[in-house]
């Protein structure tokens, strides 16, 4: 799945059988700025079948707004600047 950065463009995989269809997914970053990667991955995991149940972030950068891109997904995150 490719992505847009600040700065450029990115890339991530996964094993096509690395999730099961119906299977539930927390999906954990250490870091949510604005919301590419996980937009990413949350697409990859929709893209197998998998379920997002919840997303996890230790650190939040809540003036880049990447919260925005996550309407509808219940989200956890442990420290905001």
């Amino acid at each position: 799945m490719e992505y847009g950065l600040e700065y450029g463009k990115d890339v991530l995989t996964i094993h096509r059988d690395a999730i099961k269809p119906g299977q539930r997914v927390l999906i954990t970053d250490d870091l949510l700025a604005t919301g590419g990667t996980i937009e990413a991955t949350i697409k990859l995991v929709e893209e197998l079948g998998g379920v997002v149940a919840g997303i996890a972030f230790l650190i939040e950068l809540s003036y880049l707004d990447g919260r925005d891109k996550l309407d509808g997904f219940d989200i956890l995150t442990l420290m905001k600047y």
